[in-house]
């Protein structure tokens, strides 16, 4: 996803890119989350977030070391097999909202899923904050607080997380093959949930005021620059869109884009020229996001000249697009002219027992709360199939 909403003052947001352009030249793409993790485990602190009453900390431990968490009563056997297991009925790769909604789900049927989580497990959600559109926390939850629930729900029930990130693929025959850090994975059954990573300028400013007035959202964040004045970064039909959307909340939108030409349509260019609260400044590019606790202004250069010049502003918007996390599965499942994944009846996928959840083929939503309905009923879906082909018995639908 991508998703919800952050205050500017606060640390981290990553998020929604409705129509899903592509790069320009010269950004660069995060995976999953955009953090990294250290093999022994992951961990976020949000320590020194600005009016932070106590430090947050989330610690997702080893990968596959720690201590197990107490079953639920009636979970399988196996919830408790943390060190090893590579055989499944269902397979999950990717721990967003997405996969651990799935997972949840499956283990509650007693699919026994294993979780390929990624080594920077959590998804976007974990580079967020105050989440503060996510049903059932009226006064908001931080990113990683949420995930970290997600995550213990699911191991709860039975399921087996590994925070390791695929290598590879085999989806020529059931059992489905899938590697990870030198270890073969098979599942009779798979379900792919590896969401969208935003495309961000490379700059070290701008990873630093991320959530302090940097977003990759506007409907997430959005409301919290009423009155103020922002800029949007790009130049296809997503940054124009944005910053007609940001209108009914900032003073001034400021469109930078580093070409002398739109790839928008020309629907969306007339729109924003004719909006007064739309001033547009091309040929320009962003070298450095000004400021210490939040955004105070931008360093701009004119790509023509290379003059720069600062200019006070109160946020900044990146909407180059995003790239969905595709790559090890384009030899064997469809693709879109934009890289998402194809699905097929809600779920599904062109291969049978191959499951489709989440921002990995959503470019138009990306929100926590669709992602997880994605991984709802990609695992229902699962669960359904598995029974058809004997697998399961039917009775374990009334798990859910």
């Amino acid at each position: 996803m991508t998703e919800d909403s952050v205050r500017p003052s606060k640390a981290p947001t990553n998020s929604s890119d409705r129509n899903g352009t592509g790069p320009e030249d010269g950004v660069v793409a995060t995976p999953g989350s955009g953090l990294t993790a250290p093999p022994g485990g992951f961990s976020i602190n949000f320590s020194a977030d600005a009016g932070a009453a106590t430090p947050l900390s989330i610690d997702f431990g080893a990968a596959g070391g720690e201590a197990p968490p107490s079953a639920a009563p009636g979970a399988p056997s196996t919830s408790v097999d943390r060190h090893g297991r590579t055989e499944s009925k269902v397979i999950i790769v990717g721990s967003g909202p997405a996969g651990l909604t799935a997972a949840i789900y499956a283990a509650r049927a007693n699919l026994e899923p294993i979780v390929l989580a990624g080594s920077a497990p959590g998804g976007q959600l974990m580079i967020t904050s105050d989440v503060e559109n996510y049903p059932g926390f009226p006064d908001g939850i931080q990113g990683p607080e949420l995930m970290a629930a997600f995550r213990e729900q699911a191991e709860r029930f039975g399921s087996h997380i590994v925070d390791v990130d695929i290598d590879r693929v085999d989806f020529s025959a059931r059992p489905f093959r899938v590697w990870a850090r030198g270890t073969e994975y098979r599942g009779d059954s798979v379900i792919v949930a590896t969401g969208a990573s935003a495309l961000w300028l490379g700059l070290e400013s701008e990873t630093r005021l991320r959530g302090r007035g940097v977003s990759a959202c506007a409907t997430c964040d959005g409301f919290f620059f009423r009155d103020k004045e922002i800029a949007v970064v790009g130049g296809g039909d997503t940054a124009l869109e944005e910053a007609t959307f940001l209108t009914r909340f900032a003073s001034k939108v400021h469109v930078l884009h580093r070409r002398d030409a739109f790839r928008a349509s020309k629907i969306m260019i007339d729109r924003a020229k004719a909006n007064p609260k739309i001033a547009i400044r091309m040929n320009t590019a962003v070298d450095e996001v000004l400021g210490d606790a939040k955004v105070s202004g931008l360093r701009l250069r004119d790509t023509e000249t290379d003059a720069t010049d600062e200019v006070e502003m109160d946020g900044l918007f990146i909407a180059i697009g995003y790239k969905p996390n595709t790559d090890v599965f384009r030899d064997w499942l469809e693709v879109d002219s934009k890289g998402y994944l194809v699905v097929r009846d809600e779920t599904g996928s062109k291969i049978e027992g191959v499951f489709i959840a989440g921002d990995v083929h959503d470019h138009r939503y990306r929100q926590a709360v669709t992602a997880a309905g994605d991984g709802c009923k990609a695992a229902i879906d699962a669960e359904r199939w598995l029974e058809s082909q004997g697998i399961t018995e039917a009775a374990t639908a009334t798990a859910w």
